[in-house]
């Protein structure tokens, strides 16, 4: 039976040196109040100081603050000086505290793929030391690289977390390690007297099971915060993800108001099932601008009864194309923190669907990634070299973190990268069927080479997969031959807008580019269907 203590009391859990892990996405999953209690605890006697904090998605505040307008959220509250020694991420750039502390090399810093961080704890829990997965290799976390190490803190003071396996029944692979768990630190809804766990608000599953088997298996403590207290043996058996015979301490929270869904909604009830809502009637229509164009084009590479992957950033905008044309109900949309079907919430609320039909585990889900299982995945398109590497992790000296992406990409079929072409003050518009570029961006996407690697473009086709890049004013895709520029947009310049930005050679086909569809610079398209 788990013990029943306040939030202070959990705060005081928590040792100097301790290595605490937390299964968070956005700000589901993350127990707020103990979270700040440790740091008012920290502020006011120094302890618990050095602690590690590992965990798979971003969990920060974006910058905000809290209700009171006085604390951060997330994971920031644990961003002092003495307090937070090391973070192990999937991603990190929603922390703009924490991205501070490993800029300046106050603290260690690792960046694992957030699928891994659930997988490798899955494998403890079991009583193995580690994961063995392709997943990485030839990125900045392969030990051949940087081994995963993100400042020079780290590359100078760290401990090797990653290491690489040169044969492993005749193929190569990257074994992952985690520092030892002393605490888990979990959020639910409801737990009984027995500490038996259910989470009927938080939108998103994580991998809060993995975590907590982890934990017992390294004889670490588990402390949940929840909403609310039942009676033991009151709870549906059905509902219970975390069983009370591994729950160690429950605090109920003081102030369950300011508990977040994501990290901009308090509660959406069709972002858990609770009610389903008409998307057709309430979405508003795009403008016809670049980004419009750009989605238009990507949602060309989807087909009837694929199942799609949409990451943060620009790829948020296709479901409202595929809304727009009337085929949204034809594909299976999925969401790296276990969402499938429905439709993917943008923004603030990445990581939520509109009426999901499935919410797995986090690491079931990364299973599924891993094995092969997504037809077509999209991603932002950020920094681009001449071999078709991608370098989404740090970009002009801001940290971020890789998140799902390097599991997805990897094992996706056809992974898709759809933004600008340049970055930074571009300004364009759409008329008479044409692309005018009115203001160019200041930095160019496509380089000779990137400064990190997250993305290997050639092992991906050695697996037989597509790898396509597509922007607003052109469409070039990585073949065996290297990258080829395929289509041009109307109005656009070949050599002063494409070429002159584009730092290596492309390979244009015997004629030149092919002009992208010209209805896709139109008010209304109704064309999509065709292509499925």
């Amino acid at each position: 039976m788990a013990k029943i203590i306040s939030v202070k009391e959990a705060a005081e859990l928590v040792q100097d040196g301790a290595v605490i892990g937390s299964a968070v996405q956005g700000m589901c999953g993350w127990p707020e109040e103990i979270g700040i209690a440790i740091e008012k605890r920290f502020m006011e006697t120094g302890h618990p100081a050095n602690i590690t904090h590992i965990h798979g998605a971003g969990q920060g505040d974006f910058g905000r603050t809290s209700p009171d307008g006085k604390t951060c959220r997330g994971e920031c509250v644990l961003a002092h000086d003495g307090l937070l020694a090391c973070s192990i991420h999937g991603h990190v750039g929603c922390s703009f505290k924490v991205t501070r502390q490993i800029a300046d090399n106050k603290i260690l810093a690792y960046n694992i793929p957030l699928g891994v961080v659930g997988q490798v704890w899955r494998e403890v829990g079991r009583g193995f030391p580690g994961l063995l997965t392709k997943v990485g290799l030839g990125t900045f976390m392969d030990p051949r690289y940087d081994g995963a190490m993100i400042n020079e803190k780290t590359k100078k003071e760290g401990k090797q977390i990653v290491k690489y396996i040169p044969d492993f029944e005749g193929e190569e692979y990257l074994f992952y390690t985690l520092p030892k768990l002393n605490v888990a630190l979990l959020r639910a809804t409801t737990a009984d007297e027995n500490g038996n766990l259910t989470y009927e608000k938080d939108c998103m599953p994580c991998e809060p099971l993995d975590l907590v088997m982890a934990a017992k298996a390294s004889g670490a403590i588990v402390v949940a915060q929840v909403e609310r207290l039942a009676q033991a043996g009151s709870l549906d058996p059905r509902m219970v993800k975390i069983p009370g015979m591994m729950v160690d301490y429950i605090c109920v929270a003081e102030h369950p108001e300011n508990i977040m869904q994501t990290q901009v909604t308090h509660f959406n009830p069709a972002f858990t099932g609770e009610i389903k809502v008409p998307i057709e009637q309430n979405d508003e229509a795009m403008p016809l601008d670049d980004k419009k164009v750009f989605t238009r084009r990507a949602a060309m590479e989807i087909h009837a009864g694929n199942k799609c992957n949409m990451g943060i950033g620009m790829p948020g905008l296709i479901p409202k194309v595929l809304i727009e044309e009337g085929v949204d109900s034809q594909v299976t949309l999925i969401s790296e923190s276990g969402l499938i079907g429905g439709i993917p919430a943008p923004g603030g609320d990445f990581g939520a669907h509109y009426n999901p039909e499935a919410m797995l585990n986090q690491t079931d889900h990364f299973s599924f990634f891993d094995q092969g299982g997504l037809d077509v995945a999209f991603f932002g398109l950020s920094e681009v070299d001449k071999d078709g590497n991608v370098n989404t992790t740090n970009l002009n000296g801001k940290i971020a973190g890789v998140g799902g992406f390097p599991n997805i990409s990897a094992n996706a079929k056809h992974s898709v990268f759809v933004g600008s072409f340049t970055a930074g003050g571009l300004k364009c518009h759409v008329a008479d069927g044409k692309m005018y570029i009115d203001q160019e961006g200041r930095f160019d996407k496509f380089v000779e080479s990137c400064k990190q690697i997250s993305f290997n473009a050639a092992q991906s086709l050695e697996r037989g997969h597509k790898v396509t890049f597509i922007t607003e004013r052109c469409v070039l895709v990585r073949r065996p031959e290297g990258m080829v520029l395929t289509e041009i947009a109307p109005g656009i310049d070949l050599q002063t807008q494409v070429l002159d930005h584009i730092h290596f050679k492309p390979i244009i086909p015997e004629g030149g580019p092919a002009l992208m569809d010209a209805a896709l610079f139109s008010e209304v398209w109704g064309r999509l269907g065709d292509t499925f």
